[in-house]
């Protein structure tokens, strides 16, 4: 199906007028649920070219809403709409419950004026089997079948007549799917029973009744029709609980904030926040933006972002993210990220794009959905040929009716939404708990991976490093003239271990000296040119990049000090390394624990570190690792990483730092720490937003739980079309008598799609800590 979606994209989806669109929003988008078109979005609301279900929007802070069909998440529209591709109604994203309302009750009207013409019908209907009919003695049958058909006319041309708007376009474009069955099914039988009652002459003595006029199906043409608008019904009220993450995501986004403009205060709407602007945030308000704090010692609640319940402590210069909750002292901070940069902007972001996208495992049903519609048309065509030549009299009737309970039984709608719907949910339980999810290619693979890559600084470390000591080993050089060389070449560096050097240098009155010809050498280190010196900050391997010598004496000091799992960093002057600097980073209290967690999963945990073999090796025995390697340039963890993906290996791989990138794309699953570089993140599958180790066992437990949902609805789904086409088409008939009517599949498809929603919602209450 994915050959046949990318031709309809390409051939009709462009041509397609944007449905009921006069309050179109700029900037909004609109994808449908059932990813026909993969990331596919649209600029305005209506229903899904491929499948025909509603779009939906995708949700963001602004406060405009948009709809998106719950099958394909690439339609996006500005109004309540059908979905283009499976015709699905259009379900609001990111709006109020108000707004997200608008959807329900516009169907809840046209439900009830389905079923207030329908129930008439289907009681006249059912009275024909009634002894002493007391409708025949107002008047005839002839008559009532009349009144059925004026009844039938608000049911089929105006509350339902969305349904055969999407089948024809299913047909027009070729994209079969569960409105072609529900409008052949429904639209054969009243255009049967409007042909009976006008020319009753054509048709042969079996399809007439004893009173002598033709059986006409205007009860099971609406009662289908409306059961299926029932059914869609029940689907946008669920629809609204499956993204209720992404709505408690956008709650957290405040509207205001208070802005220190001189000597004064005043209250200003967040979009007219700036980079650089004073903000005052006072006890138990949302922090509005991004930022640092510039006076004030505060505690911070940080759980709806990292999932961490325990409120974090903030000092001046600390870091701020937006949404996040004020304790009970005011605080002043500076704006540093507005708008789309926030990170609170980026986790919807990051949901949003991951809730549209499609896992692996729904190819499979793409692939039976391309060819299950033309078969059960061929099945339905079959039944009636079987059905008339041997049934029982009148054979005729009995085809007809079966054929289409094969038709409305078969709708593929259960099969579509089983992959989505639990996707979405998954997503959004992962970012409430500080996992964010860039696709669901990721989520899907995390659940096969059987080694774990993980690096050290940042990593397994807290990455916030500090320097112990400045050693000299040179009498021409005192400590101080060491530092003060460090600190000039680590100025123009944005590696922590740099920013370590800046501190120290700056609690030490260092002035900073201007470096020129300054470089960075991919895990190695930095080199550069101070008054005419040739100066090399970095590890061994630097050391040997420029050909500096390394006096015995000096490399037994360093390698002792390594063996205690500290970070050393040698500079040298032109050919010679005159010092180095202690550098030590303490373990995350989690990583032992979380280390530990996986392993007794059987996981396999490496450590990639740049870092010496000594220190390496201390940090290795410490957290009980299966294993390390040291001294990795950015090409050996990528190649090491290669190998053990040829040897069958599905590999996962954590790590914060630019250097990680290349084996963060290489992994079969990047995982990024939320504390690490935008580099390593956007080279990442998955964003621990604590940067915990933890969350990578979270994550693969995420991962487990909505496999087996996933699975679940795929056999609810497949099982439920299995046993009830069967049945449909009369295959119990001959051992049971039994049948199954059109109107009771109508119900029964309507129910399987609920289900498949209900049974995906099971993921918001599941643990993954």
């Amino acid at each position: 199906m994915d050959k046949v979606n990318q031709k309809t994209h390409s051939n009709h989806a462009h041509k397609m007028a944007p449905v009921r669109s006069e309050n179109n929003n700029p900037g909004d988008k609109y994808y449908c649920p059932m990813h026909c078109e993969g990331d596919k979005m649209y600029d305005k609301q209506g229903s899904c070219p491929v499948c025909g279900m509603d779009l939906l929007k995708q949700p963001s802070v602004k406060k405009d809403i948009k709809y998106t069909c719950p099958m394909h998440p690439e339609i996006i529209r500005d109004e309540p709409g059908s979905c283009p591709i499976c015709g699905m109604d259009l379900i609001p994203i990111g709006a109020n419950e108000e707004e997200e309302d608008k959807t329900y009750e516009k169907l809840l009207f046209k439900f009830k004026i389905a079923a207030a013409f329908t129930i008439p019908i289907f009681i006249i209907a059912m009275t024909e089997m009634v002894p002493n009919n007391p409708l025949f003695k107002l008047m005839g049958l002839e008559y009532w079948n009349w009144v059925q058909l004026i009844l039938s006319i608000p049911v089929v041309f105006y509350a339902t007549w969305m349904f055969f708007e999407r089948a024809w376009r299913s047909v027009v474009t070729w994209n079969l799917n569960m409105f072609t069955l529900i409008g052949i099914g429904a639209g054969v039988a009243w255009i049967f029973s409007l042909v009976a009652l006008f020319f009753p002459g054509i048709f042969p003595d079996q399809f007439k009744t004893h009173h002598g006029t033709v059986y006409v199906y205007f009860e099971a043409a609406t009662v289908i029709l409306t059961l299926v608008l029932l059914g869609q019904l029940l689907e946008a009220r669920a629809h609204g609980r499956t993204n209720s993450a992404i709505k408690e995501l956008l709650k957290l986004a405040p509207n205001n904030a208070t802005k220190i403009v001189g000597d004064k205060e005043m209250l200003v709407s967040i979009d007219d926040i700036q980079k650089g602007d004073l903000l005052r945030v006072k006890p138990g308000e949302k922090i509005p933006v991004d930022g640092s704090i510039k006076i004030g010692e505060v505690t911070i609640d940080e759980s709806m972002i990292t999932g961490e319940p325990v409120p974090v402590e903030k000092k001046p210069g600390d870091k701020v993210s937006s949404g996040t909750i004020n304790g009970t002292k005011t605080f002043v901070m500076l704006a540093e990220k507005v708008g789309s940069e926030t990170l609170l902007s980026q986790i919807i972001e990051m949901v949003n794009s991951a809730s549209r996208s499609k896992a692996p495992i729904q190819k499979m049903a793409d692939r039976i959905s391309g060819y299950f519609v033309p078969v059960v048309v061929l099945i339905a065509i079959v039944t009636f040929i079987v059905w008339a030549i041997y049934g029982p009299e009148p054979a005729y009737v009995y085809a007809f009716v079966n054929a289409i309970a094969v038709l409305i039984i078969a709708c593929p709608c259960a099969l579509g939404l089983a992959t989505p719907m639990s996707v979405m949910v998954g997503v959004g339980k992962g970012a409430q708990s500080g996992i964010l999810i860039k696709n669901a290619e990721s989520l899907e693979k995390m659940n096969a991976i059987d080694v774990v890559i993980i690096d050290k600084t940042g990593t397994v470390t807290e990455g916030k490093p500090s320097v112990e000591k400045v050693v000299t080993a040179n009498p021409d050089f005192s400590e101080k003239d060491v530092l003060q060389r460090i600190v000039a070449l680590n100025h123009s560096s944005e590696h922590p271990l740099a920013q370590a050097t800046l501190r120290y240098g700056e609690e030490n009155s260092i002035v900073v000296q201007s470096i020129t010809n300054f470089e960075a050498v991919t895990g190695k280190g930095v080199i550069g040119t101070l008054k005419g010196e040739q100066l090399a900050l970095g590890n061994r391997k630097l050391m040997e990049h420029v050909h500096a010598g390394i006096a015995p004496e000096l490399d037994e000091q360093v390698k002792a000090v390594q063996k205690q799992g500290k970070t050393v960093s040698y500079l040298a002057v032109g050919n010679n390394a005159v010092g180095f600097v202690v550098i030590s980073d303490k373990i995350k209290t989690s990583s032992a624990s979380a280390i530990q967690k996986l392993q007794e999963e059987g996981l396999q945990v490496i450590m990639f570190t740049g870092d010496n073999e000594d220190t390496a090796r201390a940090v290795s025995k410490t957290l009980n690792l299966d294993g390390f390697k040291a001294q990795m340039l950015p090409e050996d963890k990528l190649n090491e990483i290669k190998k053990l993906q040829a040897k069958g290996k599905k590999v996962a791989m954590a790590g914060d730092g630019i250097n990680d990138a290349p084996a963060l794309s290489q992994a079969d699953i990047g995982i990024a720490m939320g504390t690490g570089t935008d580099v390593a993140i956007e080279s990442a599958g998955i964003t621990l937003v604590k940067g915990d180790l933890n969350g990578i066992a979270k994550a693969r437990l995420l991962s487990h739980k909505v496999m087996g949902n996933i699975k679940g609805n795929l056999f609810f789904a497949l099982g439920y079309n299995v046993l009830g086409i069967p049945v449909a088409a009369g295959l119990l008939y001959p051992v049971f008598g039994m049948l199954l009517s059109p109107m009771i599949a109508a119900l029964a498809m309507s129910f399987s799609s609920v289900s498949v929603i209900l049974n995906s919602l099971r993921l918001r209450a599941a643990k993954i800590d």
